[in-house]
């Protein structure tokens, strides 16, 4: 398993709200860990959330003897949402209303387990390019209701932190030792097409090679905001 991470502020924000977290090696009872949130809130607030919440999944992954992946996620999730939650409520002026999206995967003998709540993205790319998480927002749900256009302004529906109970989906997904994993902020999903974003994996040298090169590509259009990529690979051909 290979895997890099990066994150970056973009070309019109002034502070990074995005944290993400990957490792390769065993956590707690899981072989490996990869996470992305995006923080949201005004001041300091969204770093807040993001880096709290995985502060604190991690926290509990490392200290649980829970073997199940999903079990062992949806309980790392609670704890992170009632952290982020309860630190919003001891400082209502900063951090009223603070939370974050959150996407995490393990993989574990072929099988990835996957764990999302808000918009920030999951994808599979092989020959092409396959989206696994679904978007908790207003208009990703008209879309798949057929009453809007893609174009229209996001309003997340769910996020963690918001609230003193949360609601993530869970994903399984059987694994071929060519796929290379994307779990993205919506600063580089927003900015970069689907297709666009296979090519640059398909063509990059490695991993780093390819997340520097999907914020760089965010970057050039736009950078509207923050970026996010953590890029796993079972089996990096050279």
């Amino acid at each position: 398993m290979k895997s890099f991470g990066i994150t970056d502020v973009g070309k019109k924000r002034s502070m990074n709200q995005d944290s993400i977290f990957y490792t390769d090696k065993p956590v707690g009872p899981i072989q490996n860990l990869y996470i992305v949130a995006d923080g949201m809130g005004g001041h300091k607030a969204g770093d807040v959330a993001s880096r709290t919440a995985i502060e604190a999944a991690t926290e509990y992954v490392r200290e649980s003897e829970i073997n199940n992946p999903v079990s062992l996620l949806k309980r790392a999730i609670i704890y992170a949402n009632d952290k982020v939650y309860k630190l919003s409520l001891s400082n209502p002026d900063d951090y009223a209303g603070m939370g974050t999206t959150f996407v995490a995967a393990v993989i574990d003998d072929g099988i990835m387990y996957v764990a999302n709540i808000g918009d920030s993205r999951l994808y599979i790319v092989n020959n092409g390019i396959r989206q696994i998480t679904m978007d908790h927002s207003l208009v990703e749900e008209l879309i798949r209701n057929g009453q809007l256009d893609r174009d229209e302004k996001n309003i997340i529906t769910r996020a963690l932190g918001i609230g003193d109970d949360v609601v993530p989906d869970f994903f399984e997904v059987e694994l071929s030792a060519d796929d290379k994993i994307l779990l993205c902020s919506d600063g580089l999903s927003n900015m970069i097409e689907d297709d666009e974003i296979r090519e640059i994996i398909s063509e990059a040298d490695d991993v780093a090679d390819a997340g520097k090169k999907l914020v760089e590509r965010a970057n050039y259009y736009g950078g509207k905001d923050n970026i996010s990529a953590v890029v796993v690979a079972i089996d990096w051909e050279e």
